[in-house]
């Protein structure tokens, strides 16, 4: 039996919601966004300090993270600190606009000045010779972002290649609540004192960190990209398990097929994981906010993220392993039609995976592993998904299916090693990203 996309109505309903949550307004100041229609306007001394970007072109979200939580013990913030972001672009582009939340905080965020450059060597906190450019919002390096709300740079001339990492540093001079941060970044950034948000060198930010804090997405503009393929997952999306620094989530090996492969749609990836995320149920320890739910933010992390052509949807596993546990397959499954029926609603392909071995995994039992085989029985049908990524094929053991190959396990019996994200991105046939949504499943 096939079923159909939402009706209009309700597709303009979604629409109108994802508005209201996207769309930060600071009582202070507007904050500028660049236009999809043509190409961004450079200030002055940036168009003298870098070529103009191809009159053919648009925006594509490059690199991005799901805002996932308030950061535990930052009840003042970060306030005369500046907090430099390292993040892997993913489609390369000749200019750039960056995305800042507030979504888990309090109170107003004020940040003084900004920047973006291009790291000098992988993972460093020190800049390449003259690529650092002060971030505007509507054209003030000042930006108030209200509590619940993202903001979204004015466009900055800067050519960004694919082996590149950039610097995204912020600096907030006072006290601001909660900092919205992604805890598992798997990418080390860095702290210094004072305002350093124009300093080059590295020598000022001594303090390492794995979080990524404020920064949430890096659009481009690009003359080749044909558009961004979201990954809406959980902490085997997020890559909690891969190599630190090392860019080898499976989404990291996905972008390098999409570069490499001939025939292959040149598509950004946004990694849009969290780790212990559901589809149903949202909320982590005692914070009902924090670690929304697949469905919750769909609107954020995928519709609203630039030239979305294609969705990967990796979830399920934590309904059933989290408390309070989802024991009944068909729930999750309509689920996971739900958010295929809201991102049809937008014209989004979508590929889904079936959902990985845990068995041996601490605290795992019995009566779990018949829910997580009625649910890939259900995928493997063809009926709730475009098209399939069999990730459980891929990733488990044959002599024991209910438990992940041992060369494709980090060691835990749940998250894949680095081995076995490279062998999710090549499972992944890269024709199913292309072509429309169905007209019904």
């Amino acid at each position: 039996m096939k079923r159909s996309p939402l009706p209009r109505g309700a597709a303009y309903a979604v629409l109108a919601a994802l508005a209201a949550v996207v769309i930060a307004v600071s009582t202070a100041i507007f904050v500028g966004v660049g236009s999809n229609d043509g190409p961004p306007a450079a200030q002055p001394h940036e168009a003298r300090r870098s070529a103009a970007p191809a009159a053919a072109g648009s925006w594509v979200g490059s690199w991005s993270t799901s805002p996932s939580g308030a950061e535990p013990g930052t009840d003042r913030g970060f306030p005369g600190q500046t907090i430099r972001n390292v993040v892997h672009p993913t489609i390369a582009g000749t200019s750039a606009r960056v995305q800042l939340s507030n979504l888990h905080g309090t109170q107003p965020l004020t940040i003084s000045h900004s920047s973006l450059g291009l790291a000098a060597t992988p993972g460093s906190a020190t800049a390449a010779p003259g690529s650092l450019r002060p971030l505007t919002f509507g054209g003030r390096p000042v930006v108030t972002i209200p509590a619940g709300q993202a903001v979204t740079s004015d466009p900055v001339r800067l050519g960004i290649g694919y082996a590149s990492d950039l610097l995204v540093s912020t600096y907030s001079p006072t006290p601001s609540g909660p900092v919205t941060f992604h805890p598992h970044a798997r990418q080390i950034s860095y702290l210094a004192h004072g305002d350093q948000t124009q300093e080059a060198g590295g020598a000022p930010y001594a303090t390492k960190t794995a979080y990524w804090r404020y920064v949430t997405a890096v659009d481009v503009w690009s003359t080749e990209a044909q558009g961004a393929v979201v990954a809406l997952g959980d902490s085997i999306t997020d890559g909690i398990s891969a190599t630190m620094g090392a860019n080898h989530r499976w989404t990291d090996f996905l972008a390098s097929r999409l570069r490499s492969e001939p025939g292959a749609p040149r598509y950004s990836v946004l990694n849009e994981g969290i780790s212990g995320n559901r589809v149903l149920l949202g909320g982590m320890g005692s914070s009902p906010t924090d670690n929304p739910s697949g469905l919750q933010r769909l609107d954020r992390d995928v519709l609203a993220r630039a030239d979305v052509r294609a969705v990967v949807v990796e979830l399920g596993v934590n309904d059933i392993l989290r408390s309070p546990r989802q024991m009944d397959p068909d729930r999750i499954v309509a689920g996971l039609r739900a958010l295929v029926d809201r991102a049809h609603a937008r014209g989004l392909r979508v590929v889904g995976s079936t959902l990985t071995p845990f068995a041996g995994h601490a605290g795992v039992d019995p009566e779990q592993e018949p829910v997580r085989q009625a649910v890939n029985s259900q995928i493997r049908t063809g009926r709730v998904f475009d098209d399939l990524v069999d990730f459980d094929l891929a990733l488990r053991d044959p002599a024991d299916p209910q438990r992940l190959l041992p060369a494709y396990d980090c060691g835990d019996h749940l998250h894949p090693s680095d081995e076995g994200y490279r062998v999710m991105a090549d499972t992944l046939d890269l024709d199913a990203l292309k072509g429309e949504a169905s007209a019904a499943l």
